[in-house]
């Protein structure tokens, strides 16, 4: 199904790419496609009695396609406040909208509730924020601990390294994505981390 088609089934509109407010700790807007969000759903990772905690949720795609696929409950936080304001206009028109909620929050100041235990991450910002955002998610498992799966779609060797050192962390499995796509991408994938 086309990238539109979905958009029109939920009822939102995430299509197409925002680099106004990048940086070199922020990166651009860019939806994850919706044939990777459907090998995630349909991996059994997540599913209704989850909370997801989606970092730079961007317009929401994720959120709402998850939230319809699996019934999980979502949250999406997005330091863009343009860009959050799209996301906030589509839970207005999404059929879907009482499971997703969303917050314009800096990811390294946000604590993450006690609910979540499943979070997703599309490359959304440097290293240096992923180490403060592995900080904040680490105090809420000691906080409460519980079972939190970590997804890092298209992960940059950058993150996998970083990740690989944090004790608490245990890689868990990957969902091969390279066949959605022409070429041979390494990055095409999914990798799962269990805290």
């Amino acid at each position: 199904m086309k990238e539109e088609k979905w958009d029109k089934l939920l009822q939102i509109r995430t299509t197409g790419r925002d680099d106004s407010h990048a940086d070199q700790y922020r990166y651009p807007y860019e939806p994850t496609p919706y044939p990777v969000l459907e090998r995630l759903a349909n991996g059994g990772y997540i599913r209704k009695g989850n909370t997801l905690l989606d970092y730079g949720c961007g317009k929401g795609r994720v959120d709402f396609f998850l939230s319809w696929q699996t019934r999980c409950r979502s949250i999406g936080i997005e330091y863009d406040e343009r860009i959050y304001e799209k996301a906030v206009e589509n839970q207005n028109m999404s059929s879907v909208s009482g499971r997703v909620t969303f917050q314009a929050v800096d990811a390294g100041e946000f604590p993450v509730p006690e609910s979540v235990d499943r979070i997703y991450f599309f490359n959304p910002f440097s290293l240096e924020i992923l180490q403060k955002v592995i900080s904040r998610i680490r105090d809420s498992y000691y906080e409460a601990p519980r079972e939190i799966l970590l997804f890092f779609y298209y992960p940059s060797d950058e993150y996998i390294s970083f990740l690989m050192t944090v004790n608490e962390l245990t890689f868990y499995d990957e969902i091969d994505c390279g066949d959605l796509y022409d070429g041979k991408d390494s990055r095409e994938r999914i990798v799962i981390f269990k805290m």
